[in-house]
């Protein structure tokens, strides 16, 4: 007789989830039951209209919120159950995090940005200096390592910002526009960076943008409304 397949659970998975800002007759309901798989090293480009959830349930996604009802799976672990300081420890261990805004220390080397989630966990200064580099290189910014923000075009930041998000090696790259303050050619250089990551490092990487472009460099789109998810479709690479 045959074995059975072995099926491989989402790395993320949201049932019925639900989020109502406020209380009583002036309570918003941002999400109204969201059902969505993310399977590991996907890239997913999240779209949709303003007010449509996509960042509130990437906020959720991301640790960052809570939801008001329903279940979100992270390798197979309830998060919603989660206190503060546990949902603290996985964004951690195994979420990065890119914004539109780079949100880099001025005063600090690109080097000393990248370091500092290792800081936050109590890593020594050699292991520090050896992870930071290493992800330096990754972005292609081994050799400005000893640059400040000021002294770096708007896609080195982000490229900066980039590696600090991917220093603690994570499972799940969470983007916010990533390309939102930038050109065209550096949103590209930014969107192919993103793309080796995932392919090359295994990295899933979960992307909001409002730009369909953009949104073509990931595997699969998937399209937000009236907090629901409206529809799930293959991009262009997948």
């Amino acid at each position: 007789m045959a074995a059975d397949p072995i099926i491989s659970l989402p790395i993320i998975s949201l049932r019925g989830v639900t989020k109502i800002y406020g209380e009583g007759p002036t309570a918003f309901q941002a999400l109204k039951g969201v059902d969505l798989d993310i399977q590991q090293g996907d890239f997913v480009a999240v779209m949709g209209p303003s007010g449509s959830g996509k960042s509130t349930t990437m906020n959720i996604l991301g640790c960052l919120d809570v939801p008001s009802g329903g279940t979100y799976l992270f390798k197979g672990h309830h998060v919603e159950t989660l206190d503060r300081d546990q949902r603290a420890l996985l964004r951690r261990r195994y979420l990065g995090f890119v914004f539109q805004g780079f949100n880099l220390l001025s005063r600090t080397t690109a080097l000393e940005n990248v370091e500092l989630p290792l800081l936050y966990r109590g890593e020594d200064k050699k292991l520090r200096y050896e992870m930071g580099m290493a992800a330096l290189d990754k972005v292609g910014l081994k050799d400005w390592w000893d640059h400040t923000p000021a002294e770096l075009s708007g896609g080195q930041q982000q490229r900066v910002a980039i590696a600090r998000a991917i220093v603690t090696q994570p499972d799940v790259l969470v983007a916010d526009e990533p390309t939102g303050n930038l050109d065209s050619q550096r949103s590209i250089e930014i969107m192919e960076l993103l793309t080796d990551l995932n392919r090359n490092s295994g990295i899933t990487v979960l992307m909001v943008t409002h730009e369909p472009d953009m949104a073509a460099y990931a595997r699969t789109i998937v399209h937000f409304r009236d907090g629901l998810v409206e529809s799930i479709e293959a991009g262009v690479t997948a």
